[in-house]
């Protein structure tokens, strides 16, 4: 696998944790309990904010192509 694309690698990536993310809140959203907050915050954030760094760290630090 070395012809793989380091940015698309990377976007993958970042997508695999916002769908992580979403997945956990939308289970989270189901239960009443309070530790069902802590976890939509607390976890599922995480997992969102690790997906939208990702993002955009893929954005500035992959090389121009050409």
């Amino acid at each position: 696998m070395s012809n793989v694309n380091p940015m698309g690698w990377r976007l993958q990536i970042s997508g695999t944790f916002l769908v992580i993310g979403l997945l956990i809140e939308a289970i989270c959203l189901f239960s009443s309990k309070p530790i069902a907050f802590v976890l939509f915050v607390a976890i599922g954030g995480t997992f969102l904010f690790a997906g939208v760094t990702v993002f955009l760290f893929s954005l500035v630090s992959t090389p121009p192509h050409g």
